[in-house]
């Protein structure tokens, strides 16, 4: 579908404080994401912090199930990670995303995160797409 990359995290948040994330769409449901490992991003034994490997997957596998919703927000209900390889500074991470299910309220999607032509994560996550107006008095979707 799309050739480029677009940058994700053009918004203060999260993800744009962390460096941000390219995103892009190959088909209706799969999609690729893309960052590249700062001085920021590793723990004190100088590999990339777990905590941003979950949170790289969490904003791209997501993205994936917001744009597979029709671009409807979603949130995570459940993300299993495995942890496989390790990453350093200056690494670039490529994300893949595939949907494997969509129903009227949920997206059920697997991941996998490489670099260097080897996995060094697998996940696999449902996200419960929201009505258009998430945020309800109470701060819970509804």
């Amino acid at each position: 579908m799309s050739e480029k990359f677009e940058q994700l995290s053009i918004k203060p948040g999260f993800m744009k404080h962390n460096g941000g994330l390219l995103f892009k769409e190959i088909t209706k449901t799969d999609y690729e994401f893309k960052t590249t490992i700062k001085e920021n991003h590793l723990n004190a034994l100088g590999i990339t912090h777990g905590g941003y490997i979950a949170s790289i997957i969490d904003a791209g596998a997501g993205t994936g199930a917001h744009r597979a919703a029709g671009n409807v927000p979603c949130v995570t209900i459940s993300l299993d990670i495995k942890f496989i390889g390790s990453t350093k500074l200056g690494d670039e991470i490529i994300g893949f995303t595939k949907i494997q299910k969509k129903t009227k309220t949920l997206i059920f999607l697997i991941c996998h995160l490489q670099s260097k032509g080897k996995i060094i994560a697998s996940a696999s996550g449902i996200w419960k797409i929201l009505n258009s107006n998430p945020i309800s008095k109470s701060g819970f979707g509804g």
